[in-house]
């Protein structure tokens, strides 16, 4: 996006002092009215329909309270005091400052100014493309948020667009997560609650290198801004918000301890003589594994799909071969997105029932086209199609109860893909809604009927894998990030994209390990792939080609299955991660900023993380097995349970650098902690956990001595 031209851009102004009415603040502005409530611990500032629009998405689980507050008056300033912040509003133009109970200012307009007005960037204002809020960034402050993106977690300095996309890979802005979401580590958060999209400006300096700009492309405005409560998570301004942030839209339900073991999945198993072997040489291998994937085209014909009906052709009694699974002790997990062909069984019937999104030009059923460049030989073109209009109650039915058939025959997780082709205004929803409106949340939409389905029907338990995902998208489960190019930037990017997203509110996230295409069959790329993965909270072996451990050579075989052990090994240590994820939001992988939040010089070390509370993880993204990091402060082991170098001490507080040899992992652990071990398993059936209270049991419990 062009940066703005800020003298065509008029600041808001107070055209008279605010109001108080009961516990709100009433504002004319020279766009209109607004309001404002003071909360606990920062403020929401929105427009008088914002609460009260047409189309209810529930992005938010609880509406905050407002306080009380005590006005004040003085000439071209008002001043809002509660019992825990002081916020003051200057009135032309509209600025403000949020202050603590002790005077101190956390977050405010910004200070970036001008020869003739005050504010060269303005504080707030209306524009015809939407709503404008700058936010003061201080030299150097870093932020965090907005969703899946594959750069720098630190997004000091990007030019960032919360727009759901079909990004094919993870190597541009452009990502299938996002969320308006952002916050430092000084202790502030912004949020802007809309399901239209938002461009982020964090400190860009073509728009203003000491500001934090957002462009909301919507007719409403709904914006929090939250502080750090000075109680708040031992000081830990990053995690505080993040719980905060999850408390208004929902924490991640905790999944079924199955979904944490490894998923088995390639693009794609062609028929049933084929997933059938592959599931019996896992087993033959003794390679652990608790779920086996029929992707895409492995169980529909591209050319109807999508129908909830198998292939007839090659699945002709698919009963029978879920059964020879089940045998086999494998979950089952099936692919499906929300578009129904125009050549399938079910188009004309929703498009008859006014079930599928229509085109305002035709008052027919909207025929999506896809765009050619991205098929080859093993992306099959897909076919026109319609899409499923998730606002209609009668269709979000249909779509939740045809899932019953699959439950029913033994599927045990759907892998929910796309949601993002809500991408032309001239899509019509049945709310009202055009695409542009209607874009961003679709995913939600989308994401809530087929968990809920998981929920109605799944006797094994909800769990749902997507793709693309808004607001409150948490609240679905369980995420992976899109098809990365398989080498090494793809690696590193797909495992930033993860921990970027959990540093925006979502817990559980998986990659795509070996990479998704452009696979070159590179031994040293799918085993530090692999290894990287056993620190996630999903494990999925994905992409075009094979992805089994003995596709590879046999280094890399015995490498990857080392790995796939160890997993299972901290299948305990990994689920209390998880309760703790569920219970406060924060991610399964913590980025440094939140990890060591007391250690600023940590924070740039953004491609390793801790793994829960005692477990830190450095990927290596060298092929000839090297790796930098930094430890914090104390002795430091290295973990490896299997190897005679487990217990080597290093100093904190420190920079360090490694060669790692192709079958072991750059883990660490503090000095004095412990880890406690499962025992050995190829599937968690093994634990032989029980149904109605499931404790992972630990074998054994290994020291950092």
């Amino acid at each position: 996006m062009d940066c703005p031209d800020w003298n065509e851009i008029p600041a808001l102004e107070l055209l008279s002092p605010p109001e108080l009415v009961s516990k709100r603040v009433r504002l004319d502005t020279s766009s209109g009215e607004l309001f404002l409530e003071v909360l606990d611990d920062g403020f929401r500032l929105f427009t008088p329909n914002a609460h009260h629009r047409a189309q209810d998405y529930e992005l938010l689980t609880v509406q905050p309270s407002a306080v009380d507050v005590v006005l004040e008056q003085f000439d071209g300033l008002s001043i809002l005091v509660s019992n825990n912040c002081r916020l003051e509003l200057t009135h032309r133009p509209l600025a403000f400052r949020l202050l603590d109970g002790a005077g101190r200012c956390c977050i405010g307009s910004p200070t970036d100014g001008h020869f003739v007005r005050k504010h060269r960037v303005p504080p707030f204002a209306k524009t015809e493309k939407g709503w404008w809020v700058s936010i003061e960034l201080s030299s150097g402050e870093p932020v965090y948020g907005l969703g899946e993106k594959w750069g720098a977690l630190n997004k000091r300095g990007q030019l960032l667009r919360s727009y759901n996309s079909d990004a094919l890979g993870v190597n541009a802005e452009i990502s299938y997560k996002n969320t308006p979401f952002c916050w430092s580590p000084s202790g502030w958060a912004v949020f802007n609650h809309t399901p239209a999209p938002v461009t982020h400006a964090v400190g860009e300096p073509s728009w203003s290198q000491r500001s934090y700009c957002a462009l909301v492309e919507d007719d409403e405005l709904d914006l929090f801004i939250f502080r750090c409560k000075p109680s708040s998570r031992e000081n830990n301004a990053g995690a505080a918000l993040i719980e905060r942030y999850t408390e208004l839209t929902g924490r991640a339900p905790l999944p079924p301890i199955w979904s944490t073991g490894v998923i088995l999945s390639k693009a794609y198993y062609q028929d049933a003589q084929e997933i059938l072997s592959v599931a019996r040489t896992v087993r033959e291998n003794n390679m652990p594994c608790d779920t086996i994937t029929f992707d895409g085209r492995a169980w529909q014909d591209t050319e109807t799909r999508f129908s909830f009906t198998w292939s007839p052709s090659r699945y002709p009694n698919p009963k029978a071969v879920i059964d020879e699974l089940k045998e086999l002790d494998f979950k089952v997990c099936v692919w499906e997105y929300p578009l129904v062909s125009t050549r399938g069984p079910l188009f004309n019937e929703l498009a008859d029932k006014g079930w599928l999104l229509t085109d305002k030009r035709t008052s027919k059923a909207y025929e999506y086209e896809w765009d050619m460049q991205a098929f080859g030989e093993v992306l099959t073109p897909l076919p026109r199609s319609g899409i499923i209009d998730f606002t209609n109650p009668e269709a979000y039915q249909f779509w939740h109860d045809s899932h019953q058939a699959l439950f029913d025959i033994g599927v045990d997780m759907i892998k929910a893909d796309f949601g993002e082709q809500i991408t032309d205004d001239n899509m019509l929803a049945s709310n009202g809604e055009s695409g542009h409106a209607l874009h961003n949340v679709y995913s939600h939409l989308y994401n809530r009927c087929v968990y809920q389905a998981a929920e109605t029907f799944s006797p094994s338990g909800p769990f749902l894998f997507s793709r693309a995902s808004w607001i409150g998208c948490q609240r679905f489960n369980s995420h992976w990030g899109g098809d990365p190019q398989a080498d090494w930037e793809g690696l590193i990017s797909n495992l930033r994209g993860g921990l970027s997203w959990g540093l925006s509110g979502s817990p559980f996230y998986a990659t795509d390990v070996g990479g998704f295409y452009k696979d070159t069959r590179d031994d040293n790329l799918y085993v530090r792939w692999a290894q990287a993965a056993v620190f996630s909270a999903h494990y999925r072996l994905h992409g075009i080609g094979d992805r089994e451990p003995w596709s590879y050579s046999q280094s890399a075989n015995l490498a990857v299955s080392k790995a796939l052990q160890l997993r299972y090994q901290l299948l305990a240590y990994l689920y209390d991660a998880m309760r703790q994820s569920h219970e406060s939001g924060l991610p399964v992988q913590r980025p440094m900023v939140i990890a060591f939040p007391e250690e600023p010089q940590s924070w740039g070390f953004e491609n390793q993380f801790m793994f829960g509370d005692e477990m830190l993880v450095v990927p290596c993204f060298d092929p000839e097995g090297y790796v930098e990091f930094y430890l914090p402060a104390g002795k430091w082991c290295v973990f490896d349970p299997n190897s005679v170098d487990a217990g080597t001490n290093l100093d904190g507080l420190q920079v360090h650098r490694r060669q790692l040899a192709l079958d072991e992992m750059a883990v660490f652990v503090r000095q004095g902690r412990s880890i406690g071990l499962s025992p050995q398993v190829e599937h968690t059936a093994q634990f032989n956990l029980d149904s109605q209270n499931p404790v992972i049991p630990i074998e054994r419990t290994w020291i950092a001595k």
